[in-house]
């Protein structure tokens, strides 16, 4: 049995590997949950998968929680998921919190020489050569949770497949797919969240109507699979059955399918490389299917090309989009801008921004504080 820590045990990722985790309760123990603010969702879970260590966000919430489980030892903030990085009887750290809260807590993981269950996207835009450096150095496996870098995981088999040629990323296209610039400015946040195929959280869903989050998740791909950002495509797929594909160089492609579902990228990071029963709810059937691929609109949707231009230029580009972009998001879900005025304040602050490469983990953390601050 293997001891798993959770980082954002309440999110939308969080609250699924608890799913599969009481699934596959024979195999996996909760060691600990580290949360944000939803006291009562960590309560309901302290409650039922009893871990060792909790760490919660703010310091009051440790201390109420402190007085009603006894037997817990409580962590708060940013040291505390360092702590809960550290601790030698983990197995597997699945990190599913959003933002860059848990990028150090990776690092200090990967230093502790422990497998990495990876959902949170800005581990590896803003850091991802020191994070691929250390893991390689310490011998550690990243292991993604993202529905789209499992598939090409499944499809290379092994990390350093030498005949793979191009890996295709799969987006549905978001709710805006079929809709007009012109439309696209007087769209809501209530339009923007009502993503065609995956229930998630509010800021990768406004990512995914962008179109942002398939060049983030470019970045990652050339990251975790050490590819050229030349032989990483996107191609718009709007049943999202195809979660990604390996074209490889005799012509043949392998496409790795199922029902739109984070279950089974987290099951599968959790037990590679085996396989076992899952939530019965992921069986697919597979007859009268309807499968359409697509080239992206960039000039519809801009940002997509942006970001992978940044990740070519690496550096703190990257850092900078990804600052820039949350800030902007968060603004359109408070409705203080309008749909297209998140790429206006992107493109002009990358076009405001001297790149610097190979930037210290501090330093990275400083632009991203110096871009927010500028921006907020």
């Amino acid at each position: 049995m293997k001891n798993v820590i959770i980082l954002g045990s309440t999110g939308s990722i969080g609250t699924q590997t608890l799913e599969v985790v009481e699934k596959l309760k024979d195999k996996f123990n909760i060691l600990g949950l580290a949360c944000g603010k939803n006291i009562e969702l960590i309560k309901t879970q302290i409650e039922k998968f009893s871990p060792k260590y909790v760490c919660c966000a703010d310091e009051k919430d440790t201390l109420e929680l402190s007085k009603k489980y006894k037997n817990i030892e409580f962590l708060f903030g940013e040291n505390g998921l360092l702590e809960l990085a550290k601790i030698s009887q983990n197995d597997i750290l699945v990190v599913a919190t959003s933002g860059i809260v848990s990028v150090k807590a990776v690092l200090e993981a990967i230093k502790n020489k422990k497998t990495i269950a990876l959902a949170n996207k800005e581990t590896l835009v803003m850091a991802g050569d020191i994070v691929m450096k250390e893991a390689k150095k310490n011998n550690v496996s990243i292991l993604p949770i993202d529905s789209e870098h499992s598939a090409i995981l499944q499809c290379l088999n092994k990390f350093d497949n030498p005949f793979a040629k191009n890996l295709w990323i799969t987006a549905s296209g978001g709710p805006f797919r079929n809709n007009t610039r012109e439309e696209m400015e007087k769209f809501s946040a209530k339009e923007a969240l009502n993503h065609p195929r995956w229930m998630m959280g509010k800021k990768i869903t406004i990512d995914c109507a962008t179109l942002i989050n398939k060049g983030l998740e470019v970045i990652e791909a050339h990251h975790l699979y050490n590819f050229n950002y030349e032989n990483i495509k996107v191609v718009i797929h709007p049943q999202s059955i195809v979660h990604s594909l390996v074209e490889f160089n005799d012509g043949s492609f392998i496409a790795q399918m199922g029902v739109p579902s984070m279950h089974i990228p987290i099951q599968y990071a959790l037990t590679y490389p085996e396989r076992f029963e899952g939530i019965k709810t992921n069986s697919f059937n597979i007859f009268n299917r309807n499968l359409e691929f697509f080239e992206p609109d960039t000039e519809k949707f801009p940002l997509l090309k942006l970001t992978i231009e940044c990740g070519k230029q690496s550096g703190i580009m990257p850092v900078v989009l990804n600052a820039a972009n949350e800030v902007a998001v968060y603004k359109f879900l408070n409705h203080e801008i309008n749909f297209l005025d998140i790429e206006k304040i992107i493109f002009s602050e990358i076009e405001k921004t001297n790149n610097i490469i190979n930037p210290t983990i501090d330093e990275i953390f400083e632009i991203d504080k110096e871009t927010r601050k500028k921006l907020i």
